[in-house]
């Protein structure tokens, strides 16, 4: 079984993108997507980024797991599986994949600083889609 904590989003501006992060010590990216103890998820936009959700992951299910993202853009993690990055990609959201532990902040900052100058092309496709 898994636990969905949401929290309350003020964050309403056009242009952001919903973004996961696998953790285990929460405030790292540093779990394997398929044993992830559980994901932070963040709206980001130009200006801000605010924590959206927390995920918890109680089983090793691939299924379940990519279910519970439903609405996510882009998730990070460390590691994945062929069978679960397809099944990521299949359902709309774009795998990142990091060789070693980043900051979860880091990161947001990264992104937000992306989304308020130039984004590469696959951010861009995000929220234009979003936007339609």
């Amino acid at each position: 079984m898994s636990t969905h904590i949401k929290v309350t989003s003020n964050n309403s501006n056009k242009g952001t993108i919903k973004v996961a992060f696998a953790t285990n010590d929460d405030s790292n990216i540093d779990a394997h997507f398929g044993s992830a103890k559980k994901f932070h998820v963040y709206d980001i936009g130009s200006e801000n980024y605010e924590l959206f959700s927390i995920i918890h992951i109680e089983s090793k299910d691939t299924d379940k797991t990519v279910a519970l993202l439903d609405g996510v853009d882009i998730v990070y993690f460390i590691n994945i599986g062929p069978t679960a990055a397809a099944k990521i990609i299949n359902s709309g959201i774009f795998p990142i994949k990091y060789k070693e532990i980043v900051g979860i902040e880091e990161e947001l900052e990264k992104l937000m600083k992306m989304l308020g100058s130039n984004p590469p092309p696959f951010i861009k496709k995000i929220v234009e889609k979003k936007a339609a």
